[in-house]
């Protein structure tokens, strides 16, 4: 199940700082809700307590290149991100076990 609902870690500068304060993020299903990826999180990382969970649903941004044929223009992908919040005595996440 939680292969189902958690995509990918979500690992940028500012993520790996709050990391240290226990704020975890994970790309997940654009349909999963906060119960379902408590689960999905508590299922894949065992040990882990979570206080709980924010989401947020991120806006593809438009893109443009030049070309030698013209403007070429197209779209990011949109996607929903969640932030874990774990409890001080919790284990942490280890993203980068499985490398």
């Amino acid at each position: 199940m939680s292969n189902d609902i958690l995509i990918r870690p979500f690992v940028t500068e500012k993520m790996t700082a709050l990391m240290e304060a226990g704020h975890y993020a994970f790309v997940v299903r654009k349909d999963a809700n906060k119960i379902q990826i408590r689960r999905a999180v508590e299922e894949r990382y065992p040990g882990v307590k979570i206080k709980e969970v924010r989401t947020m649903v991120v806006r593809g941004k438009h893109r443009q290149q030049s070309t030698r044929r013209g403007p070429v223009r197209g779209r990011t992908a949109s996607y929903k991100k969640a932030v874990v919040t774990l409890l001080p005595d919790s284990e942490p996440i280890d993203f980068f076990e499985q490398i």
